[in-house]
């Protein structure tokens, strides 16, 4: 005979245990955690951090240490002045978050009146820092930070969310090292215990008037045979330990002293749907829009990139030194005075496997494409287009490899739309043996190096990238495996022979709007 347990037997079987459906939900929720709040133009008598008798100095938000599901909190309207420290950490289930509270117009402002950083996040994990106001002008030149996140010898920190923050002014000098300065700066340093992060997203933020860096990387953990001499091992010198999980999107940068955004040690970060309007403006060092240095597996996608203020190096796109599979896709490029994309490993760094497919670069200047002297190999430019019509490149491809028959470089340049509107430009520095070109199409250029299966007559290349009907790199390029499967519109692509250029689409009968 089969024994039945009844509902209500269950119940009390339960209940007897101590374990109510309710009690197992109740184990299983996330810690309310506390509320604090800070007020810096409230009255300092009394303050105990609740919101009729808020905190009023950052110092005080910096002395206490702070747990899992707690808030710290930032008046609107209100300006807090030096640097924010907090001391503590969140939970997977239960992250430390620092926001603000209020209703005013005004976002609550941290002003770090010149102090090395504006926040200082360190060796914390489970964080999310939002919608504040941050800003560090006084005393410009010096090294300095508007957000920066520091492990030292601390392991593998995760859980950071770094959203909706209005980063401005400042002012810092021009350093490109493990501790400054930036907008928003990811150090990972010590030498003994192997550091890094893992679940980082910098998201949906505004970042104007910064000297030097916009987001940026650097760890200590770096060392790898990819890199050589690259950087120094005796700075550098902890094995090659990625930071994952990362991902930098809908972030809006305007007007950078150098670079717009640097990835150094990570691996499979995900850079999309960034705005970079302004670079390599006030800084005598070489910069890029985004760019990557000794990563693994980068994917940069669906970014707006403009305003490269010279040719040192002024690209918008750069795979650096022991950069290793990345990808640049689905990005418009324009109005760069340095081009489009660099790929430069020098003194005995490598850069492997870089591919550049369906991107538009319009009037992008000085030269399109620059190789360094470094080995680059297993490069794949393909199915771009590439217009200009105010800036014309003295240089399709700059390659700058020294002895051709010393250098390896391997590029592979197919299926990509090249059309002038000027006079001039367009030669070939330096071509390496292994530079190559094929179907692809050039109009106003005098192709001076061999182009098998290439068309030079009118692509008929419409003003938003399209092609019109009738167009000859219609169903004219090389078949390439592993694709990406769309293209620079999100047309799927189709099996047989694709289209020259960024555009897979049918030809455009309509006639074009200006």
């Amino acid at each position: 005979m089969r024994h039945r347990v009844t509902a209500a037997t269950l119940a009390a079987l339960t209940a007897a245990a101590g374990l109510t459906v309710a009690g197992q939900s109740a184990a299983q929720a996330a810690p309310t955690g506390r509320t604090f709040h800070v007020d810096c133009t409230a009255a300092p008598a009394g303050a105990t951090g609740s919101k009729q008798h808020p905190w009023t100095t950052l110092a005080e938000a910096n002395a206490h240490t702070y747990g899992p599901g707690d808030r710290l909190l930032f008046k609107r309207g209100a300006t807090c002045s030096g640097t924010l420290a907090p001391k503590g950490t969140g939970s997977a289930r239960a992250p430390f978050t620092i926001a603000d509270y209020g209703n005013g117009p005004a976002r609550a402002k941290l002003d770090g009146a010149g102090a090395h950083d504006v926040v200082l996040l360190s060796n914390m994990q489970y964080v999310h820092l939002k919608a504040l106001e941050i800003t560090n002008a006084d005393n410009p030149g010096s090294e300095r930070n508007g957000v920066r996140l520091r492990l030292t010898d601390y392991g593998t920190a995760r859980g950071f969310d770094i959203s909706g923050l209005y980063i401005h002014d400042v002012r810092g000098g021009d350093y490109k090292t493990v501790s400054g300065s930036s907008a928003i700066h990811i150090a990972v340093e010590g030498r003994t215990k192997a550091s890094r992060y893992d679940g980082l997203d910098i998201g949906h933020n505004r970042i104007e008037d910064v000297d030097r860096e916009g987001i940026y990387f650097k760890s200590t953990f770096s060392k790898r045979d990819l890199v050589g001499q690259q950087q120094d091992p005796n700075v550098y010198p902890g094995e090659w330990t990625p930071s994952t999980g990362v991902r930098i999107h809908h972030n809006t940068l305007k007007s950078l002293a150098g670079d717009g955004m640097k990835l150094d040690t990570t691996s499979g970060a995900r850079v999309d749907h960034n705005r970079v309007d302004g670079f390599q403006l006030r800084s005598p060092s070489a910069n890029a829009g985004i760019w990557t240095f000794n990563t693994d597996d980068t994917t940069v996608e669906y970014n707006e990139v403009s305003g490269g203020g010279n040719t040192h190096d002024g690209m918008s796109f750069d795979a650096d030194g022991a950069s290793q599979n990345t990808v640049f896709q689905y990005n418009y490029s324009h109005d760069n005075k340095g081009g489009f994309l660099l790929i430069c490993p020098y003194s005995g760094a490598k850069t492997i496997g870089t591919v550049a497919r369906y991107n538009v670069s319009r009037n992008d200047g000085a030269r399109l494409i620059q190789n360094c002297w470094g080995p680059i190999l297993g490069t794949e430019i393909y199915n771009n287009t590439f217009h200009n019509k105010e800036q014309i490149p003295g240089y399709l491809v700059q390659d700058d490899a020294g002895s051709p028959a010393t250098t390896q470089h391997e590029l592979s340049i197919r299926n990509n739309i090249f059309v002038s509107e000027g006079t001039g430009g367009y030669a070939f520095k330096n071509p390496t043996p292994g530079l190559s070109f094929d179907h692809n199409a050039f109009y106003g250029i005098d192709m001076t190096r061999p182009d098998p299966g290439g068309i030079t007559a009118d692509p008929k290349l419409r003003p938003d990238f399209r092609l019109g009907a009738g167009s000859p790199a219609l169903a004219a390029g090389a078949v390439i495996e592993n694709n990406g499967g769309k293209d620079y519109f999100g047309n799927e692509l189709k099996p047989g022979a694709p289209n020259i250029g960024a555009y897979a689409g049918r030809g455009v009968r309509q006639p074009p709007t200006r």
